[in-house]
């Protein structure tokens, strides 16, 4: 335990000084059913009185126009484009499923595949299909993904915050005090996701210049409801419970996307050796984590602080030793 106090598996409520607490609470998010709907981001926003932009933003990048997580988005669908082909994930339809890698492949749900060639109901026998348009490409798919605050066993965020702003529930989750936080902004960095920001408006919104995230709907939690994201949710994409459980509910989905021919589906942010400790918030992803705007391989700035003291000392021993023999040599 002591080895891995800094950044190895631990239970985060129990290193936080917390007797017998509850089990650890957290969101697991398979992005193969995300539709894209934007629900989660709305509940969020009603709920925790998270305010809008300035005015109505359109980043014209994309059909998502929340661009990414931030103190007035502590939920953010993403919309990933891509060109490549799908796979039939067996998903009930108005027609016999297509063969996996054929030209009329279907969309597992959280992607969209159109084909001229394979009308809902053609004659060829094929699997039904999004569109019908002229010129729709059987290679082209959506990734949506719904992001949130990782809620790390080790978080980096809680770790350099100098007012205790910043603190570990008893569901291992974390949290900002909005009345003791300075607004230092030390925090912002320290977060290997890019989560937590300091609110910069609009006028007249609560809490400016005070660091802003997730908070997995901590006063919902004491009262035994779900998170407003997940009870929101239509498609069941987000995922809440206790986290010992979701990780063995991801791991068997994982399986099932695998032998139903989905074999870039993996989770992210499982695994409790990874260089967070594993996070309360972890994902089913499609793709690789960096298309989906993830690190690939987050650390906890605090990991490597033994290493750091160590040399320090080491360094500083050293110095000492060459001025004392420098000064016996002189005498």
């Amino acid at each position: 335990m002591m080895a891995n106090s800094l950044f190895g598996p631990v239970d985060p409520a129990l290193d936080a000084g917390y007797e017998d607490p509850p089990p650890r609470k957290g969101f697991f998010t398979d992005t193969s059913v995300c539709i894209g709907c934007k629900a989660c981001e709305v509940a969020c926003k009603e709920w925790n009185l998270v305010p809008g932009g300035e005015d109505f933003d359109l980043l014209g990048q994309s059909f998502d126009n929340t661009g990414s997580l931030g103190a007035n988005t502590w939920r953010h669908v993403a919309f990933i484009e891509q060109q490549r082909p799908t796979v039939n994930l067996g998903m009930p339809g108005s027609g016999p499923p297509a063969p996996t890698g054929g030209q009329g492949t279907s969309m597992p749900p959280g992607t969209v595949a159109t084909s001229p060639q394979t009308d809902t109901g053609g004659p060829d026998g094929s699997g039904p299909q999004m569109a019908d348009e002229e010129g729709a490409q059987a290679d082209f798919r959506w990734l949506m993904s719904s992001n949130v605050c990782k809620h790390c066993t080790h978080a980096g965020c809680l770790d350099v915050c100098p007012t205790g702003a910043l603190f570990r529930t008893e569901f291992g989750t974390v949290v900002v005090q909005d009345d003791v936080c300075n607004g230092c902004g030390y925090c912002v960095p320290a977060c290997p996701y890019g989560v937590i920001e300091r609110r910069r408006g609009p006028a007249g919104a609560l809490n400016v210049g005070i660091a802003q995230k997730c908070t997995l709907c901590y006063d919902r939690l004491g009262d035994g409801l779900q998170p407003a994201c997940a009870q929101a949710c239509p498609t069941q994409s987000i995922q809440y419970g206790d986290v010992d459980e979701l990780r063995e509910r991801a791991e068997r989905r994982r399986a099932e996307l695998h032998e139903q021919g989905v074999a870039e589906a993996r989770l992210y942010g499982h695994d409790p050796n990874d260089g967070v400790g594993g996070t309360g918030a972890f994902f089913l992803l499609l793709d690789e984590p960096e298309v989906y705007g993830l690190p690939p391989d987050p650390v906890v700035p605090t990991r490597d602080l033994p290493q750091m003291f160590n040399r320090a000392t080491a360094a500083a021993g050293a110095l000492l030793a060459g001025a004392a023999l420098a000064f016996l040599g002189k005498r």
